[in-house]
């Protein structure tokens, strides 16, 4: 009987612990919302999206250095990945993911203040649900090729249907860019390939964090780079940094963060559970924040509300490769 109800208090517990997870999940879905939304209004601000995402690359990557010196584990996990490096377990290419990264963010930047943060978020699903097809099917993640369902496939053409849903109103009208709506979808594409990449860094560096900083070193590089060459060749040039609100220079903190939350959550929810409440706050955030502080000229409609629904949906229906590796988890 002492065993039986020890057995009763661990599941109860265990459940407990899970809701907790779910709710943190969810928690972390809210701040892409929010880190999207930062990086929005620094770079309508600076009225430059590239120096804008270095801003926040660059914040993050000082941050997760600093966080490196007093770390071992971080530094293990690096002469891991050198290691693998040297025996050729990984191709060189895929340490530059966070080119992708960098990409991505500085396509968020530029996207944001133009149609705000749910329509970007939607968009960005949909491109990522879309891409998540081709780098199954590629073997990009490890563990070899995977098969590709009609159901994933008709996820897929769902959630891009509810984009268009979501912007139903707006077609005829000079308020919603098509042309920032694409870059969106791209933006989605992107951060898809590289986590995909990621997994496979993963896998050699056996720590999250020693993966999270390859990436904000390649994407800052990658970022400065690319800014330094449009300042040369005039097509940009680079404006002082405005005094505030302070929120808009968090993009970077908020990414460290999000990192934090995630490489622990995943572990114990698996894919699968961690994806659904992760995207379920992301769209909710991004929600509220286009409806009590939103991007100038922004507005929250029906069809909105509706293309926000028909992507979870999407999302549910698609799910998540079920038969990812453990090693995937850790992503």
């Amino acid at each position: 009987m002492v065993i039986g109800h020890r057995k009763a208090r661990i599941v109860i517990v265990k459940r407990l612990v899970n809701q907790r997870l779910d709710i943190l999940a969810a928690i972390s879905g809210v701040m892409i919302a929010l880190q999207a939304r930062a990086n929005g209004e620094l770079s309508y601000r600076l009225d430059n999206g590239v120096q804008a995402a270095l801003i926040s690359f660059g914040s993050g990557l000082l941050i997760i250095a600093i966080v490196t010196i007093f770390s071992s584990a971080i530094r293990e996990g690096a002469r891991n990945l050198r290691g693998a490096v040297k025996r050729r377990e990984i191709p060189r290419l895929t340490l530059f993911a966070g080119a992708l990264g960098g990409s991505f963010v500085a396509i968020q930047t530029h996207v944001v203040p133009l149609i705000g943060v749910a329509l970007y978020s939607v968009a960005s699903i949909a491109g990522q649900t879309a891409a998540s097809l081709g780098v199954d099917r590629l073997g990009i993640t490890g563990g070899g090729k995977k098969i590709i369902t009609w159901r994933r496939v008709g996820a897929a053409l769902f959630t891009v249907v509810a984009v268009f849903i979501s912007v139903f109103d707006r077609i005829d009208s000079s308020s919603i860019s098509i042309y920032a709506l694409f870059l969106a979808g791209v933006a989605g594409a992107v951060v898809g390939v590289q986590r995909a990449l990621n997994g496979q860094i993963n896998e050699h560096s056996h720590q999250s964090f020693t993966t999270s900083l390859l990436n904000f070193a390649m994407g800052t590089t990658f970022l400065s780079l690319l800014l330094l060459s449009l300042v040369i060749f005039g097509s940009t040039e680079l404006v002082a940094l405005p005094a505030g609100p302070w929120w808009i220079y968090t993009g970077g903190v908020i990414g460290v963060i999000y990192i934090a939350f995630t490489s622990k959550i995943v572990q114990h929810l698996g894919v699968l559970t961690f994806t659904l409440f992760s995207v379920g706050g992301n769209l909710v955030g991004s929600l509220l924040i286009d409806l009590y502080s939103p991007t100038e000229g922004v507005q929250v409609s029906a069809y909105l509300v509706t293309g926000i629904v028909m992507t979870y949906l999407g999302v549910i229906v698609g799910g998540v490769n079920n038969s990812q590796s453990r090693r995937s988890l850790k992503q």
